[in-house]
């Protein structure tokens, strides 16, 4: 079977949509049930808008010969010549257009509900964002497939990942020996760091993070706030403003970008991570820090319940006053570290890149 793919998204700097497909891909190449598949990678050399998808994609798969388009960024041709896999990954659009400026707002309302309805399956990464595509767009359950993703270790790599993700997790010592020499460790730094990573939106309430972080480092000088995210908030919220106005600007960076070196010395740095984010598809950047071994705190959500479990502490809104007291537990209150990490190594076996492509390889394959 030839299978074409949209793979705009892995060129340039890696969005949410090109890691999702790279580790697909990544994934593929080491399963037998896929190399006896043709993937063709089909892109523009620039550019590479709705024109481009509409118009010049269909052509490309025709004359690729292939059986079925996976298309994985939320919309695809609405005249593909073969059967199309669409990936809605959340309804954010659609459940917050305020989020969005009106043009931008309503590109994505449009073209994902005519994508949906044109694509022979949905493949979705949550069964919260299952609910909101029926929901929302109209799409009968039984057309969507939910396939969880899987996790990318950026952090300690003595948090070693299960071989069989069915299985149980195998720790290169005792687990609770282990997350106590962790927690131990947190506590003895002179400097406790917090990190937060991840592309800075309104729904993420970064400045709630910063107004919260302040009022704790005025009380405990030995804490400091890391940001690492691209500044997408619409209306635009001035993040530099924000962190002069906390008096303690010393001790918050903010960075719209780092490389994967320099990533991975800040989760292996950190003490604790943070992501208080109110609307996601599935909140990939929580579960990489707990695979790094550090506790996360987040905001109190359906979709972020249904990820990680008990494996976090939650608060219910983004006001600073919680946010102070829940850093401050997380930092300085070894037992409900200890009970994070603990649960973490539950949580972490349900997730897989492999069962993720595998799952997706499936739905392909059924639309031959």
């Amino acid at each position: 079977m030839k299978i074409a793919i949209d793979a705009r998204e892995l060129r340039g700097m890696p969005t949410g949509v090109g890691r999702f497909l790279a580790q697909i891909l990544a994934a593929w190449k080491q399963m037998p049930d896929a190399a006896a598949h043709e993937i063709i990678l089909l892109a523009p050399e620039s550019g590479g808008g709705t024109l481009w998808e509409q118009l010049h994609l269909p052509r490309l798969v025709r004359s690729a010969g292939a059986d079925v388009l996976f298309a994985p960024g939320y919309s695809g041709p609405l005249f593909c010549p073969v059967p199309m896999v669409v990936a809605i990954h959340d309804m954010s659009f659609a459940a917050h257009p305020e989020w969005f400026s009106w043009r931008e707002g309503a590109r994505r309302r449009t073209c994902v509900r005519l994508a949906a309805r044109a694509a022979a399956r949905v493949v979705t990464i949550s069964e919260f964002s299952k609910r909101e595509i029926v929901t929302r767009l109209g799409i009968d359950s039984s057309k969507i497939v939910v396939a969880y993703p899987g996790i990318s270790d950026v952090g300690r790599a003595s948090q070693a990942r299960p071989a069989d993700p069915k299985g149980p997790p195998r720790m290169p010592n005792d687990p609770a020996s282990s997350l106590s020499r962790a927690a131990r460790t947190f506590q003895v730094r002179e400097t406790q760091t917090i990190l937060f990573a991840g592309s800075i939106f309104n729904r993420r309430h970064v400045p709630e993070l910063i107004a919260g972080f302040a009022r704790l480092a005025r009380a405990r000088p030995d804490v400091r706030l890391e940001i690492v995210g691209d500044n997408r908030t619409w209306p635009h919220i001035d993040l530099d403003e924000a962190v002069r106005a906390t008096g303690v600007a010393d001790r918050i960076h903010v960075r719209s970008y780092v490389t994967d070196e320099e990533l991975r010395a800040l989760y292996a740095t950190a003490s604790a991570f943070v992501f208080l984010s109110e609307y996601e598809g599935f909140g990939l950047t929580p579960l990489e820090a707990l695979a790094g071994g550090l506790p996360v705190l987040l905001l109190d959500t359906p979709v972020a319940r249904e990820v990680c479990g008990s494996a976090a502490s939650y608060v219910p809104r983004p006001d600073p006053g919680l946010i102070e007291a829940a850093l401050r537990t997380l930092l300085f209150d070894e037992s409900e570290r200890t009970r994070i990490l603990a649960a973490a190594e539950r949580v972490l076996a349900r997730y897989s890149w492999e069962d993720c492509a595998r799952r997706v390889l499936d739905v392909l394959l059924s639309c031959k």
